[in-house]
């Protein structure tokens, strides 16, 4: 369905709007904080200085008045609605929002009526599409012909990542403006111009630091619970302290605050249990997170980098592992989706460990990184020409299925000057133990072949 959708704001730290100006007229009592402190232009918004700062991207469209179709990603409450209204309105265009939680093609259909309605009058149109991601391919592609031909300026919001979840080719005819959650001290900004606005007693430095913490980087979160805890302050409160705070958020406050320093010592202790090899200390912060507030989708995130880091081919299983139990929750949901994370906990707990790969992977990122850019050599090369077998490409490779054992003694893989350099090192436990083993036996026939012996295959 086409709505105009709330999004957060990020208001200058001025007097209220609210209280500006004799004759302003006083906000509706039913709208949300959030939506009463929605900024009015681009100047009002605080944050996404690295969008909006002078000579950034966005600032310069809106300075050159070059307006353009892009995807804005970002975390909740970040101000993607309220960004794309803002372009709307600073260029004079019709905003049509549209849910794509909500809304179908009957909607676009609508809005591309719309558009062409005032594009007689020489006005643009502004279409702005929230939870962009969760419109299917047929849905997304009726947009291409309408930005292609300029009936109309898209505009996708998305929390997911667009890469994957947008189709290439609306994606190929839109930027991609990446929006950062918002950091504490704006929120800390946010937590006293919303008690300003509302007339209620001030937060205390402790329980606006818990409030800031609690909201996450997310504005709209943070005001919807400054509102909370200014409606059931106590009268005649001089202020508003952590425990009137817990009072009256509740179980919506939770005993640590993601972002805060406890939740990232949380998660060090889980990771290092679980390197440690001890599933009932790896159980304990794995429910402590839990319990904390943390996503259960963030837990399953890192329990797959865990895999890969800790774990890697000494036991190749543990991937396919915390793979199949992050699907699972997403399946099941919560609270019957934990369970099958905290059996990838324990599984990567008592699985051997190796950090072989993660190791490896580093040194050759180090090194590709300092190095110079080393030619492929010609063996390696592909040769689709005439000129290009010419010249060499190709020749004298040797295919290793020709060969016993599906491998070639003495082939050079690494370009010039790397030759016989070795960055893996199997650790000897679990799988590793025997790969550590096959690739011994393979290095003893590369120097048997170096040193010109008949290889024993």
């Amino acid at each position: 369905m086409s709505s105009v959708e709330s999004d957060s704001l990020f208001p200058e730290l001025t007097a209220p709007s609210a209280a500006s100006g004799a004759g302003a007229a006083p906000a509706a009592p039913y709208q949300p904080l959030a939506e009463r402190l929605r900024p009015r232009t681009l100047d009002d918004v605080i944050g996404q200085r690295h969008l909006l700062g002078p000579g950034m991207p966005l600032r310069t469209a809106f300075e050159a008045g070059r307006l353009h179709s892009m995807i804005l990603w970002g975390p909740p409450g970040v101000g993607k609605t309220t960004l794309a209204r803002l372009m709307a309105q600073a260029f004079d265009a019709q905003f049509i929002s549209i849910s794509a939680v909500l809304g179908g093609v009957k909607d676009i259909r609508e809005a591309v009526e719309r558009a062409q309605s005032v594009a007689v009058q020489g006005r643009r149109t502004v279409v702005f599409v929230d939870e962009v991601h969760r419109f299917n391919k047929a849905q997304q592609d009726a947009f291409l012909p309408h930005v292609e031909s300029g009936l109309f300026i898209f505009i996708g919001a998305t929390t997911e990542n667009p890469s994957f979840e947008v189709n290439s080719a609306l994606l190929s005819r839109a930027t991609v403006q990446v929006l950062k959650a918002i950091e504490k001290e704006d929120l800390l900004a946010l937590v006293t111009r919303g008690q300003q606005t509302l007339g209620c007693p001030p937060f205390s430095a402790a329980a606006a630091e818990r409030l800031a913490a609690y909201a996450d980087g997310d504005a709209r979160r943070l005001l919807n619970a400054v509102e909370s805890a200014a409606s059931l302050a106590p009268k005649g409160a001089s202020e508003i302290d952590e425990a009137a705070l817990e009072r009256a958020l509740g179980e919506q406050l939770r005993r640590y605050d993601k972002g805060g320093e406890q939740f990232y010592d949380v998660i060090s202790a889980l990771h290092k249990s679980v390197r440690g090899s001890d599933p009932d200390a790896a159980l304990y912060w794995f429910v402590r997170m839990l319990d904390g507030g943390v996503d259960a989708r963030y837990i399953a995130r890192r329990l797959i980098r865990m895999a890969s880091e800790d774990i890697g081919l000494a036991d190749p299983r543990a991937l396919r592992m915390t793979l199949d139990a992050a699907e699972t929750y997403e399946r099941l949901g919560s609270p019957e989706g934990e369970l099958t994370l905290a059996q990838a906990v324990v599984y990567l707990a008592v699985a051997p460990k190796s950090n072989a790969v993660y190791k490896a992977y580093n040194q050759v990122r180090a090194l590709v990184k300092q190095d110079q850019s080393r030619p492929v050599p010609l063996h390696l090369r592909n040769a689709p020409t005439q000129l290009m077998k010419g010249l060499g490409y190709g020749r004298e490779y040797r295919y290793a299925h020709d060969f016993e054992g599906g491998f070639v003694p003495g082939e050079q893989y690494l370009p010039e000057g790397l030759e016989g350099t070795q960055f893996y090192a199997p650790v000897p436990r679990g799988l590793e133990l025997r790969i550590g083993e096959k690739l011994a036996e393979l290095r003893r026939l590369n120097e048997d072949a170096a040193q010109g012996e008949q290889p024993d295959v």
